[in-house]
This record gives structure tokens, C-alpha cells and sequence, in this order.
């Protein structure tokens, strides 16, 4: 299955508890052609959340698009991605 990457920049940052409905959200939305594996949240100077970075698997970015847009948060794209560890090279 292909990987993307949504980033959803936040106009309000937000605190890790503020941000759990999000996440929870997301994981009841997935669906068996495109799911939530994890996020990269970027905070502030003040430990709150101004960025989402949500990888998702999926066959294609449209089946991210459609579910991506049920969130009640801001999408600035969906991109698709690839993984590159340190180990790997």
C-alpha cells in the first residue's frame, strides 16, 4: 500500500489533550482503503501544536482526500510520500 503525507497547519495552536479528539477522530474515520498510522505534531515555543503531519496508507490519494476531509481541521495538502531511514543507507 502507498504512503501520503497530510499536513494540517493549525490557526490555533493547540495542547497535546486539546489535540486528542483530532487524532481519535482520524483512527475512527480510516477506513480499510485509507488509514491513520501516526502523526508528527510541530509545537511552538510553548509546547503547543501549530502543525500536523499525518501519514496515511492507502491505494491512492484520492482515498486519503475523502477522508481527510471529514476533519474538522484545516488541510493544506495530501502528498504522496516515501520513508527514508538512517539505516537505510
Amino acid at each position: 500500500m502507498a504512503k501520503f503525507l497530510a499536513v494540517h497547519p493549525l490557526s490555533t495552536p493547540v495542547t497535546i489533550a486539546e489535540g486528542i479528539p483530532l487524532a481519535k477522530l482520524a483512527k475512527a474515520y480510516s477506513t480499510i482503503d485509507a488509514y491513520w498510522v501516526h502523526t508528527w505534531a510541530q509545537q511552538d515555543e510553548n509546547g503547543k501544536i501549530t502543525k500536523l503531519l499525518c501519514e496515511w496508507n492507502a491505494p491512492n490519494i484520492d482515498e486519503v482526500r475523502k477522508v481527510v476531509a471529514k476533519l474538522p481541521c484545516p488541510t493544506e495538502g495530501v502528498y504522496p510520500m516515501i520513508i527514508v531511514d538512517s539505516e537505510d543507507l
